[in-house]
């Protein structure tokens, strides 16, 4: 009955120490380059969305202009 016990008791160690091992790895340096190249098309993406905000908000003043001109 006791190499049994101390079996599952080994077995049950290893176990654990992968569950553990396995969860530390949300680091930043172990991403994979598909994770970065997300990253990195996600930072574009909010980039272009400002750029185009602003844009329209130009283009949008600049309508409200011609118009105003055109009243007159």
């Amino acid at each position: 009955m006791r190499p049994i016990r101390n079996l599952s008791l080994g077995a049950i160690a290893a176990a654990f120490l992968m569950l553990v091992s396995a969860c530390g790895k949300a680091e930043e340096n172990s991403k994979g380059p598909a994770e970065k190249a997300g990253a990195a098309i996600d930072q574009a993406v909010d980039r272009a969305k400002e750029q185009t905000g602003q844009a329209m908000e130009k283009a949008g003043d600049a309508m409200k202009d011609a118009g105003s001109k055109l009243r007159k």
